[in-house]
């Protein structure tokens, strides 16, 4: 199932610390070994300001070897780490300490140029030290501290008329409620996002200087709103309504689960010629060629596929409870067949395909539900212990780390860095 894991996919187009969770539900679903994919998070790792947990994954994947020399800096970053966090620390927290004020809370209106012009005739605070809290938040999100980060980076974004700094404000509060599972306050933060970057119109190419070249903002908008559709996938596939929403963003309010298959099939059918898998191949022999065997034999398949998928495990069981029943009403009408005609055609389809065996028509509901053999107890109990040795090192290495400062937590999740996000490499 390696050729048809989307995860090579999604991953350039998310931030690294995203990138974990993938990596570490690759893991235990075993579709790529072990020892590569733990490759994968020391190469993102390192990247961090994780130094306990990068220095972890190296003596998994180098044990009883000699360091190289780009891991032996570990501690010398880690050093550099504490003092430029008490630094940065120091300057936001300078900032927190007026903003905090009940009396400045009260003062402060909806108009961020008339916020900061009373910031500074009464307390002399400038944009410059505003700053300070996208620093301090930026610094927390490296090492892994998320829910630092959202308060610090929020605090930033309520106050700061930098409109770059606040678009990656916003890409870091969102990547941290993301990691902190916090998907209400995501959701909103994901809708607030795509309002900023519409509402940042196209202006002129922009000419740096000779060794830079031009940069279309229609072109930046274009990538934004790419690497916002990848990042919405874990607030919609995890917020309790997430999935209605997702609906409601593709097809508008009135879409509904049918309308919804109409138009995946009518882009899978565009697409079919670049990219196949055995849910796309599914999908067309059931809607498309109305070959209801081979679509029998797809959904084995894609039922495999959809299990090991990071978004769509969860959904596994609804996937193939809606793709096992088939109403005949329905069913008769494709083929354009009178009610009584195509019933006849799919009692007679049942018999002469290995769908006999499966397969039961119910009158009464008037479905037809195809039943598969119960999984085996034995192979339920590997698939639910699978990945439970990696992560319980893991666990081990977490707890011996306890006290260090600062200290990173183990990612329960994977993915790669952006230029939109407040990861520093």
């Amino acid at each position: 199932m390696a050729e048809y894991d989307l995860s090579k996919t999604i991953i350039p187009y998310l931030d690294r610390h995203l990138s974990f969770p993938l990596l570490a539900h690759l893991v235990e679903t075993g579709v790529f070994s072990a020892d590569e994919v733990t490759v994968a998070q020391y190469e993102l790792a390192k990247g961090t300001n994780m130094f306990d947990y990068a220095a972890t994954l190296f003596e998994q994947i180098y044990p009883n070897q000699e360091v190289p020399k780009d891991a032996r800096k570990f501690d010398e970053k880690r050093e550099n780490a504490v003092s430029t966090n008490e630094r940065l620390q120091q300057e936001a927290q300078a900032v927190l300490d007026v903003i905090e004020n009940p009396d400045v809370a009260q003062a402060l209106r909806q108009d961020k140029n008339q916020n900061l012009q009373y910031l500074k005739d009464n307390y002399n605070l400038t944009l410059d030290q505003i700053t300070a809290l996208y620093n301090f938040g930026k610094f927390q999100y490296s090492y892994g501290n998320y829910s630092g980060a959202a308060d610090y980076l929020y605090h930033f974004r309520v106050l700061s008329t930098d409109l770059d700094l606040t678009i990656s404000a916003h890409w870091g509060k969102l990547a941290s409620d993301i990691l902190t599972g916090k998907w209400d306050v995501a959701l909103e933060e994901l809708n607030s996002l795509r309002e900023a970057i519409d509402s940042r119109s196209p202006a002129p190419f922009t000419v740096g200087s000779t060794n830079m070249p031009a940069v279309d903002p229609a072109l930046t908008q274009l990538h934004s709103r790419t690497w916002l559709v990848h990042w919405s996938l874990f607030v919609y596939f995890d917020h309790p309504q997430g999935r209605a929403l997702l609906l409601e963003t593709a097809l508008g309010s009135s879409a509904t689960v049918k309308n919804a298959v109409r138009e995946v099939v009518k882009v899978i059918r565009m697409e079919n010629y670049q990219y196949v898998d055995p849910v796309t191949a599914f999908l067309m022999q059931l809607h498309v060629e109305f070959d209801f065997e081979a679509a029998q034999k797809e959904l084995q398949k894609a039922e495999k596929v959809a299990s090991d998928d990071f978004f769509l495990g969860d959904f596994h069981d609804e996937f193939l409870e809606i793709h096992q029943r088939i109403d005949i009403g329905d069913l008769s009408d494709r083929p354009n067949l009178p009610r009584d005609e195509g019933e006849k055609w799919i009692v007679n389809l049942i018999r002469e395909t290995c769908m006999g065996q499966d397969a039961k028509i119910d009158l009464e509901k008037n479905l037809i539900q195809i039943s598969r053999p119960p999984q085996p107890v034995y192979q339920s109990v590997i698939e639910k212990t699978r990945g439970l040795a990696m992560r319980m090192q893991a666990l081990g290495a977490a707890i011996a780390r306890i006290g260090a400062v600062p200290v990173a937590p183990v990612p329960s999740t994977p993915a790669p860095q952006s230029a939109q996000s407040v990861a520093v490499s």
